[in-house]
């Protein structure tokens, strides 16, 4: 009867993190609509650069394209190893009471890993929009 106790205790411990994912896939999804965008704006300077249309305007923006990319990227990355790192939370929530091993520090250690992770990657989201704030001023169409 322990047993399915303990079980039942780590399924409840599990239920938290599993909202922590819901919200890492949302930031995830936004951080990726936002890549699309910079795609597309690429693709449209890239076009006007084709037909001789080029301004140093155009240029301008290019980089700063570049620029917000390399940031929208890395903060995929940590959103998604946050993910990963809320998985195995979990993982380690359950193996640790069927094992009959300790694994607070695990857990613990894996959920510190998370947020940090998560932070870096919101921080980095948050640079890319202040410079696409930032950007707007200059942009000519």
């Amino acid at each position: 009867m322990d047993r399915i106790s303990d079980i039942t205790h780590a399924i409840q411990l599990a239920v938290a993190p599993v909202f922590l994912l819901t919200a890492i896939a949302t930031l995830i999804s936004v951080t990726n609509m936002r890549l699309g965008r910079i795609v597309d704006r690429r693709r449209v300077l890239y076009g006007r650069q084709a037909e001789g249309a080029t301004t140093p305007e155009h240029e301008q923006e290019l980089a700063s394209l570049d620029r917000r990319s390399l940031l929208i990227y890395r903060a995929m990355l940590c959103e998604v190893l946050s993910g990963l790192l809320v998985c195995l939370v979990v993982a380690s929530a359950f193996v640790g009471p069927m094992l009959g091993v300790e694994m607070a520090h695990t857990v613990a250690l894996l959920f510190i890993l998370a947020m940090g992770t998560m932070i870096l990657g919101l921080s980095l989201f948050l640079r890319e929009v202040y410079l696409a704030v930032q950007s707007q001023g200059h942009r000519r169409l």
